[in-house]
């Protein structure tokens, strides 16, 4: 399915963007309310936490897209998919209150974007 294929894609992105966040590069004016440039070691072990968690939901909107097979996710897939599709949408909304405006500019529209294959995906799935 076209939309977890998307969704996977854009998803993956973010997880490179967070990796770079967790090594300590400048980008921070682009996430989490742009309050630090580089990440503070505490935050940096947050970004690192939240890559793991995004790989996961990549496997998930694959399976439910039927672009993987792994039978022990069956049950739980598109239940998981829906969670990340409403977790996407919060997370939309706080990017647009976003005091960072290159947050709102790059991050607001990818999350939304992320957020629609994830719910299209889990619909369709």
């Amino acid at each position: 399915m076209i939309t977890a294929l998307i969704g996977s894609v854009s998803f993956f992105a973010v997880a490179i963007f967070y990796i770079l966040l967790a090594m300590g590069l400048p980008y921070g004016d682009f996430a989490m309310g742009g309050k630090y440039k580089i990440m503070p070691k505490q935050m940096r072990v947050a970004c690192a936490i939240s890559v793991f968690i995004q790989l996961i939901a990549i496997i998930f909107i694959l399976q439910t897209g039927n672009v993987i097979s792994i039978d022990a996710l069956n049950t739980i897939a598109k239940g998981v998919c829906y969670f990340f599709a409403f977790y996407l949408i919060v997370n939309t909304i706080m990017n647009v209150l976003s005091k960072s405006k290159k947050e709102k500019l790059v991050m607001t529209p990818l999350s939304f974007l992320t957020a629609i294959c994830f719910l299209i995906t889990a619909m369709n799935g």
